[in-house]
């Protein structure tokens, strides 16, 4: 969707802040101190920028509230190539986003064996998205599912040793969790897991 005229100095200065909060993300040997600036950047900007997901008239109370902070939900994810495969992902409204299947991250967390589907945005420019929905959603979470990538807006935790980094500490909300005017794409059921993740952005919405 193209920015108003007037939205646009507001819309690129938001992209910016987010790509250089993941470039020091990805940069930082302290993962615990990088997760504080995570919060810290996160909360300020939800509170006092003109394109925060929070309605302007919620925001002096609104608060994002999280999970402590859990060493054993970073994992490292083994990709395997896949049979590109295009999905029409549903949305938080009433239309769909084209993705395309390119790989797959297989990993242990809490003890299972589990595999999230890595899509590839289709259109100009692309981008890789990692949405997931667990245990969590509905009760802890938002029920539609987190974020962990969505590279197009600049959240990306990178690579380690050609391993790509899940760190659920980091998962977000989608700006739908926030206010319905988002339309936001949703956790596909391939990446709908059976455990409980108890790590990373929780669900208020007050």
């Amino acid at each position: 969707m193209t920015p108003a005229p007037a939205e646009w100095p507001s819309l690129l200065d938001w992209k910016r802040r987010i790509f250089a909060l993941y470039a020091r993300i990805r940069s930082a040997e302290d993962p615990v101190g990088a997760w504080a600036d995570f919060r810290r950047t996160r909360d300020e900007m939800f509170a006092t920028h003109p394109q925060s997901p929070v309605p302007a008239a919620n925001r002096e109370l609104f608060r994002l509230i999280y999970f402590d902070y859990d060493p054993a939900a970073r994992v490292l994810g083994e990709i395997a190539p896949a049979e590109p495969a295009h999905f029409d992902i549903a949305t938080s409204g009433d239309g769909t986003y084209g993705f395309t299947r390119v790989a797959t991250a297989a990993f242990e967390l809490a003890g299972s064996e589990c595999t999230l589907d890595l899509y590839w945005l289709d259109g100009y420019g692309g981008g890789l998205f990692v949405p997931f929905r667990d245990a969590t959603a509905g009760r802890d979470t938002y029920g539609a599912g987190r974020y962990l990538f969505d590279t197009i807006k600049g959240a990306d935790l990178g690579m380690d040793g050609g391993r790509i980094v899940l760190d659920f500490n980091f998962a977000f909300n989608p700006s739908c969790a926030y206010d319905p005017r988002w339309v936001c794409p949703l956790a596909p059921p391939p990446n709908r897991l059976d455990i409980a993740i108890a790590a990373g952005e929780r669900y208020s919405s007050s």
